[in-house]
């Protein structure tokens, strides 16, 4: 797909800036620049996002907008073990397993989601993508996929009975805007979940982090009752990157996923539903338990916080703060957790001496009057250091500032 001049020049420079490589076209009359920009600006992207292909010597990168939509290695990996653990059940039946992905795109995740079935499809509109998925696929040793080019929607009622069906539906309207609502996704993932239903024997559906889950979870519970099986919640480095949720007719345990990086919590979904009063820490609490933990980024998005007492032995610092204390030093716990070395009213004489010495730190508000940038001017204090303080507010209404070191 590539001349060999082109193909040469593109490893030659692919560490250089493109910006300045596009104004240099016309010294490079035997290179085809636009196409050598394309895949030295891909490849750049995927040393970071894909290393697994960017190490993978003759890999076809797509234009800007597919390499800024396609799925990272993490979150792909994510799938794959989705697809291993439900497979998992169903061993032993005898039947072929498959998946059919029906929004193939750049082909990430089906290239990852494959490795767990016999056989894989991958369906695109855009012609080209399908020429980039089929060189691609057979870099990465995929050899038993089949492409096919055409609408989905128009693909599926014809699709044999088949494991998984997989759907990443676009998220910008025809002027690129982005969309957020389930509806106004392409393609109608709604319209067409009845018929997918049908198809699979399980359904994965990646969608937006930005949506309200619960919103979410009813949209497609009014179209097929009692299928939302799973919820996965996905981050990376503590930012909420993918909301994916798994569909089936098939009776299995009703669970939420809350996943940062490799930190993960798992909840029964009739607890996430209830949400069941927190345990709050008394005066006396928050004066001797001394360690203070902060829920990850994917228990955050869900709302998950109800179910950490239960699962950790921790008490809210106060219902609305979602900072938690304990006296015990807990193990993988899925976020950060700190010592409290000192508390402090913000009285100015004892701000003054509980933070002593301390020049710079890392403060954030919970449930706080001020922000955090009105309480560093307050505080005298510069961003950053080893030190942390939490500032929240406690159900007496005292107005407290947590002085921490990570752990």
């Amino acid at each position: 797909m590539t001349d060999h001049t082109t193909r040469d020049f593109i490893l030659s420079h692919r560490d250089d800036d493109i910006r300045r490589l596009a104004l240099q076209a016309a010294r490079h009359h035997d290179v085809d620049m636009r196409q050598a920009v394309t895949q030295i600006a891909g490849w750049q992207k995927a040393r970071h996002k894909l290393p697994t292909w960017a190490h993978t010597d003759g890999i076809i990168y797509p234009p800007q907008l597919a390499m800024e939509q396609c799925s990272s290695e993490f979150t792909a990996v994510y799938k794959e073990q989705i697809c291993q653990r439900l497979l998992h059940g169903l061993s032993g039946n005898g039947q072929q397993t498959s998946l059919a992905d029906l929004t193939g795109g750049f082909g990430v995740d089906f290239s990852y989601m494959a490795r767990a079935f016999q056989n894989a499809t991958y369906i695109e509109q855009q012609q080209t993508l399908c020429d980039i998925a089929s060189h691609n696929m057979r870099l990465l040793g995929l050899n038993h996929i089949k492409v096919i080019q055409g609408d989905a929607m128009e693909k599926l009622p014809h699709l044999t009975q088949t494991t998984v069906v997989y759907a990443d539906p676009a998220r910008r309207d025809r002027n690129g805007a982005r969309t957020y609502a389930i509806s106004d996704c392409t393609p109608d993932i709604l319209q067409a979940l009845p018929m997918m239903l049908r198809k699979a024997r399980f359904v994965i559906l990646k969608l937006s982090p930005m949506l309200d889950i619960q919103k979410t979870i009813d949209d497609l519970q009014r179209r097929q009752a009692d299928t939302v099986s799973e919820i996965h919640i996905v981050a990376k480095d503590n930012e909420c990157k993918e909301l994916l949720i798994v569909l089936s007719t098939s009776q299995m345990p009703k669970r939420v996923f809350c996943v940062n990086d490799h930190d993960a919590h798992v909840s029964d979904m009739a607890q996430w539903k209830e949400k069941t009063p927190l345990p709050v820490a008394t005066e006396h609490d928050i004066q001797t338990l001394r360690y203070l933990y902060e829920p990850h980024a994917a228990i955050m998005k869900a709302g998950a916080f109800h179910t950490l007492p239960t699962h950790y032995r921790l008490k809210s610092l106060a219902a609305n703060s979602h900072l938690f204390l304990s006296d015990a030093d807990i193990d993988h716990f899925p976020g950060r957790k700190f010592y409290v070395d000192a508390i402090s009213t913000l009285n100015k004489r004892e701000v003054k001496e509980k933070l002593n010495g301390v020049t710079h730190a890392n403060i954030t508000t919970r449930n706080f009057p001020l922000t955090v940038d009105q309480l560093r001017k307050r505080l005298h204090l510069k961003d950053g250091g080893t030190q942390y303080i939490f500032a929240s507010t406690t159900t007496a209404c005292t107005h407290l500032l947590f002085v921490c070191r990570k752990m």
